[in-house]
């Protein structure tokens, strides 16, 4: 028959282990191991003499304790030995259990910390541990708005004081300082003058050869080939000379290109005579009002529309050269007949700003047009009414 597991004592060598008490026939231990017990309890120290008899003699079993009658001599001694031995071996066996309790509890506990290190080293954090760093950023995001509030001491600046202006996604830190420039100053704002509007054409017909940044670093080059952008006198120059190998105007584009836009220059003329200016012929096809996107992503900025395909259509009918409906929504877009700049980009709303701002304009001149003409009308009449 098996006994109960056996407890290891950690102040004892493995062969002074003892089982528990169990049924008759365990032994007890030798009253050596009882007198080392005994002496720092009682503190009664014995004859040398008894000393060797109790160790020439054999140690009484457990039953033999419990079972024979002490001698009348020696009574207290008798009923010790049945009392406070198995009592004391009781309570060092119990502070035994108890201390190897306490052990396995705190190596489980080194080990239970050690993995919620482990856990929260390699990022494995449990849902509890998000929920409490979350309440503890919602706890400390209060200080931090109220000491970025804080500016009159001028310690701390708040992100308010100097808001960083947000563009179009396509404008990045590393973008040419000149196309940043462009996009944050031209790139669609509505344009109503002649000029630019023929020399933005003219840039977008460059477009198929060059970039953005190319063109605007060499835009003065441009400038001066083109005689100020002037569509009257570009309409005058000599082609032969233009496309000339080893010119100015062959280091910027191809021979077709600068052919295209002398023509392009000749027909803008004929529109003018026309129409009163390029103005009101290009911004008829939208009735005068930017057509506004309302774009988010760059993604969803096309490369043409119907609106371009229309416009290129006329064009190239009235003799215009180079102007495909890509090139004519790249001039729109520059123009400001189409605003693409996406809504988080500042520009955005100043473009709308700008357009309601110059419809506003041209009905008051319009009406002072009107006023005008109505004046005249008046004066006319009145002179006929006392010329009769």
């Amino acid at each position: 028959m098996s006994g109960p597991p056996r407890v290891k004592s950690m102040s004892f060598a493995e062969s002074e282990s003892r089982p528990v008490l169990g049924p008759a026939g365990n032994k007890a231990r030798t009253m050596d191991t009882h007198k080392q017990f005994l002496k720092p309890l009682t503190k009664v120290e014995k004859p040398s003499q008894e000393i060797d008899d109790a160790r020439g003699k054999k140690a009484p079993s457990l039953v033999d304790v419990y079972t024979t009658p002490s001698p009348p001599k020696q009574p207290s001694t008798a009923v010790g030995h049945c009392f406070t031995v198995p009592s004391i071996l009781r309570q060092q066996e119990q502070k035994l259990l108890k201390s190897n309790l306490s052990l396995d509890a705190s190596c489980s506990s080194d080990a239970s910390s050690d993995s919620a290190y482990s856990r929260a080293s390699t990022g494995r954090i449990g849902r509890r541990n998000l929920t409490l760093t979350r309440i503890r950023r919602k706890q400390s995001s209060p200080k931090l708005e109220k000491v970025g509030t804080d500016t009159d001491s001028g310690s701390v600046a708040s992100a308010d004081d100097s808001p960083a202006k947000k563009r179009c996604a396509w404008v990045t830190p590393n973008t040419d300082q000149c196309y940043a420039a462009f996009h944050d100053e031209e790139w669609g704002f509505p344009i109503h003058d002649d000029k630019k509007l023929f020399e933005l054409l003219i840039l977008s017909t460059a477009l198929a050869e060059l970039t953005w940044p190319a063109i605007l670093n060499k835009r003065h080059m441009f400038r001066e080939v083109f005689l100020n952008f002037d569509p009257i006198a570009v309409s005058k120059l000599n082609e032969k000379k233009i496309v000339t190998p080893g010119s100015a105007a062959s280091s910027l584009l191809p021979e077709l290109k600068l052919r295209a836009i002398i023509e392009n220059a000749r027909q803008i003329c004929k529109i003018i005579d026309e129409f009163g200016s390029f103005d009101k012929y290009i911004w008829s096809f939208v009735n005068h009002k930017p057509i506004v996107s309302h774009f988010r992503y760059p993604r969803q900025v096309p490369i043409k529309t119907s609106k371009a395909d229309a416009i290129s259509k006329d064009l190239v009918r009235r003799g215009f050269r180079g102007v495909g409906p890509t090139v004519v929504y790249s001039f729109m877009q520059v123009t400001g007949i189409t605003n693409d700049h996406l809504i988080s980009c500042f520009r955005f709303q100043d473009c709308i700003a700008a357009a309601d701002a110059i419809n506003l304009m041209a009905k008051v001149e319009d009406k002072q047009h009107e006023s005008e003409k109505l004046g005249l009308a008046r004066v006319i009449d009145d002179l006929s009414l006392s010329v009769e």
